[in-house]
């Protein structure tokens, strides 16, 4: 009997050992120790901890077909749990930041149904689908720093409203251009873009005109927090920033950006109650203790890897 026990837990164990190493091989896998191996964008590794994301259709002035809003989604998906990076910087390659939505790559999203009711059931999960493309990108607990030069032009607002630093150039315009085409913008401008710059007026006065607000008038109603001669200069600035942000507490910075996005959509008091729920375990970290000893032995702090 007892030797049945043993057999038994030896069993158990092996099983057990078995669907770990399977958990942890397919959480290394999505962690990105494959490659970012993507149609629409480039990521490389321009410093330590920082993550650098191409749009990269620049024969298409970075056009966001199909595929991208698929690879956008995925992308940010490995990069908020990838331990290799702590920030991300989002630029575009080629003469503009981007054209927006490809309409040309867009004719097999519209439902050829007959039915209206059934139309809406086909469209309503595409448009959410879309939509998480972009909130992938707020989601990620890293900062996101979108770096643009030339034209931002509708899904790029979009795109740039879900990080959070915008630095630009001084040729850079945006312009939110889904009413021009007959849209309503539904991926993620009308939500942010009032909260971003705090004018209700001027808010609805871009999304209604469609009407090209350049580097300068982005600076002054606070979409953009820095302007830059050209693009060279704008992403050695980014470069700069990330690895800053980069040499911090990762636990400290990750935690900062969800209390502020969730406190943006929730009540001072609530926000309270989420942060103390937050820092209740955070302040236990290893990296309140290494700063304070680097504080105090004036030297800069290293952190582990989360």
């Amino acid at each position: 009997m007892h030797g049945i026990r043993n057999i038994t837990r030896k069993i158990l164990n092996y099983s057990l050992d078995r669907n770990a190493s399977l958990t942890c091989l397919a959480v290394r896998k999505m962690s990105g120790e494959t490659s970012y191996d993507f149609e629409t964008l480039k990521v490389s590794s321009p410093r330590e901890d920082v993550a650098h994301v191409e749009l990269n259709r620049p024969d298409r002035l970075n056009a966001m077909n199909i595929a991208f809003w698929r690879e956008c989604r995925e992308c940010f998906q490995k990069l908020a749990i990838d331990k290799n990076y702590r920030v991300i910087i989002v630029s575009g390659a080629g003469r503009l930041f981007t054209a927006g939505l490809d309409l040309m790559d867009m004719g097999d999203v519209m439902p050829t149904g007959k039915d209206v009711a059934r139309n809406c059931f086909k469209m309503r999960p595409k448009i959410e689908e879309y939509q998480e493309s972009f909130t992938s990108i707020e989601k990620c607990p890293k900062p996101v720093i979108a770096a643009v030069h030339g034209g931002c032009v509708g899904g790029g607002v979009d795109l740039t409203s879900a990080c959070d630093i915008r630095y630009c150039t001084q040729d850079a315009w945006f312009q939110i251009k889904e009413i021009d085409v007959g849209l309503t913008a539904d991926v993620g401008t009308l939500q942010r873009l009032p909260k971003i710059i705090g004018n209700d007026s001027l808010a609805r006065e871009l999304c209604y005109t469609a009407r090209k607000f350049h580097s300068d008038e982005a600076k002054e109603i606070g979409f953009v927090s820095r302007i830059f001669p050209d693009k060279a200069a704008m992403i050695n600035a980014a470069i700069e920033l990330a690895s800053l942000i980069a040499s911090k507490s990762p636990v400290a910075v990750q935690g900062t950006k969800v209390s502020m996005v969730y406190s943006r959509d929730h009540s001072v008091p609530e926000g309270l109650a989420h942060i103390a729920l937050w820092n209740q375990a955070m302040l236990q970290s290893e990296d309140v203790m290494k700063s304070a000893e680097a504080m105090m032995q004036k030297k800069e702090p290293k952190f582990s890897k989360l």
